[in-house]
């Protein structure tokens, strides 16, 4: 039986804008983006992040610019609970939030599109970005091989880790968590229309 998995996106609800987590002692990350590299972290210690727009407050969401996934506790223990070996997850404090929140980091990267079934694929140009060549810049309509995923729960697909997926399981676990303020486009199954 083939197993679905799902590409989380940033949903079209009214919700909140959480700036990307810092260290709580104040300054930047190194790396800000480090939460979307798909790779194993020391722990960052206690950070925090900022509510640059004060819309509905949600139980999942991707931070600003450098999209890395905060979540409630609720969501935390779903992730805990069916991917404990595919993530890292790092309390964050939320200005003016008194509930818990962590910032989950997907720590594989998988070998899994199947660009001939996504719908559209670009590749860097050459000598344009060498620090990005070999990877995709955009793919629409991402398909992803399930017989490649290697038992993973959540990861992201190699040379494109600005997608983070998740498996059906999970999916519907983090929907039964309800008020998300992500969406979820599935990434196997037939060519994307």
């Amino acid at each position: 039986m083939e197993r679905h998995f799902y590409w989380l996106g940033i949903a079209d609800v009214p919700q909140w804008v959480v700036m990307t987590p810092a260290p709580a002692g104040g300054g930047a990350f190194d790396e800000p983006w480090m939460f979307a590299d798909g790779r194993v972290l020391p722990d960052p210690g206690h950070m925090r992040a900022q509510i640059s727009h004060a819309g509905r407050q949600r139980a999942f969401v991707f931070s600003g610019i450098e999209q890395a996934p905060i979540v409630s506790e609720a969501v935390a223990n779903a992730f805990k609970s069916i991917a404990p070996g595919d993530v890292q997850l790092f309390p964050v404090s939320i200005e003016g939030e008194a509930e818990s929140y962590f910032v989950v980091n997907a720590t594989r990267v998988i070998d899994c599109i199947d660009e001939a079934r996504c719908r559209e694929v670009h590749h860097y140009a050459p000598g344009s970005f060498p620090e990005y060549e070999g990877e995709y810049r955009w793919i629409y309509g991402l398909r992803i091989d399930p017989t490649k995923t290697e038992g993973a729960q959540v990861f992201r697909p190699l040379k494109f880790k600005t997608a983070f997926i998740v498996s059906e399981e999970l999916k519907s676990a983090l929907e039964a968590v309800g008020n998300l303020g992500v969406s979820f486009e599935r990434v196997t199954g037939l060519r994307a229309p």
